[in-house]
């Protein structure tokens, strides 16, 4: 069976392109011109040039039976609001009308738990919970339940799609790195004197590869299902990468208050003037919540794994370093 990948180079499309050449499947990938390629390197993967808002992509998935919609545009920069809606919404009402022109059997689309937002006071929520849009922090996250608004109107006209919602992946191959991945980053480069007190769910990102391919078998068309598995303040997640490394983790959590005052300094005054940000005010603003999930309804129906997190933080680190993010 051949199946049909966006977002191949990026973190979870490259584990997700690893796992479906193992299992068989042979794979056609999208790449966009200009793209880094290192994490296809030496896999026999079908490339095709194009960008998600092509008007013949129907040309070329011709002869693919499945989809796997993962690209996204991911940025904080709340000057980046216009491209991540022209990417993420018009691009994925695009990429699954040419899958209907194309006769793709099912699509499996890469959603976001930011699409479904945080619960309050650190809440623990699952796929029936829903933030008002108005209430999701940041353009990103706007853009990401747009998105899946687009897949869901595609199931009420008849086609078969069926949502994933990631929550946060480590592990391997975070060519980029995705923002858990610059901040595990930051810590093996001893840039992390302080923290800040927030919460996350984590998850190996090769359990939400699985996930991607066991909702292709598994999954119920319309449905969405959160990929996740331990919810963690960042304090235990840091403690856990000190117990890996041997690095000490920082002991001092720092006052919201002050981030934000540099990110608002950075996006409102400096970046008008032509200095490029360093932090992102939506990211900030994020942070203050506590994101937190339940995925136990993909465990049951899905059958996904819940691999151990200390591995997945150590695969990490090793891939960090052995390809040359850390010096010395």
């Amino acid at each position: 069976m051949q199946v049909f990948v966006t977002g191949g180079t990026g973190f979870v499309g490259a584990n997700l392109i690893r796992l479906l050449l193992q299992k068989g499947y042979a794979v056609k990938a999208l790449v966009r011109d200009g793209s880094n390629l290192d994490n296809l390197q030496g896999l026999e993967v079908e490339i095709v040039k194009g960008d998600l808002n092509d008007p013949d992509l129907a040309q070329q998935m011709a002869g693919c039976q499945y989809l796997f919609h993962v690209a996204a545009l991911y940025s904080l920069w709340q000057a980046d609001a216009e491209a991540l809606y022209h990417h993420n919404v018009l691009g994925t009402r695009n990429v699954l009308l040419n899958a209907r022109k194309a006769g793709i059997e099912r699509t499996v689309y890469t959603s976001s738990v930011a699409a479904i937002g945080a619960g309050s006071n650190g809440q623990v929520v699952d796929e029936s919970y829903q933030s008002p849009v108005e209430k999701l922090v940041g353009h990103y996250k706007k853009s990401k339940f747009l998105a899946e608004r687009e897949a869901m109107a595609a199931v009420a006209v008849g086609q078969d799609v069926v949502v994933v919602n990631p929550s946060t992946p480590i592990g391997p191959r975070d060519i980029k790195p995705t923002p858990t991945g610059d901040m595990v980053l930051r810590f093996l480069r001893r840039g992390m004197p302080t923290y800040l007190e927030t919460g996350m769910n984590f998850i190996d990102v090769r359990d939400v590869v699985e996930g991607h391919v066991l909702a292709l078998l598994k999954g119920k068309s319309g449905d969405r299902y959160i990929l996740g598995h331990q919810n963690l303040t960042m304090k235990q997640l840091l403690d856990q990468l000190s117990q890996i490394t041997g690095l000490s983790a920082p002991q001092r959590a720092i006052a919201p208050w002050i981030p934000l005052t540099v990110a608002w300094i950075d996006e409102r005054v400096l970046a008008p003037l032509g200095k490029p940000p360093s932090v992102p005010l939506d990211g900030v603003r994020m942070a203050k919540q506590y994101m937190y999930y339940d995925a136990s309804k993909a465990v049951r129906e899905l059958g996904l794994p819940q691999s151990s997190l200390s591995l997945a933080l150590k695969d990490a680190v090793d891939w960090f370093m052995s390809h040359g993010y850390v010096k010395g």
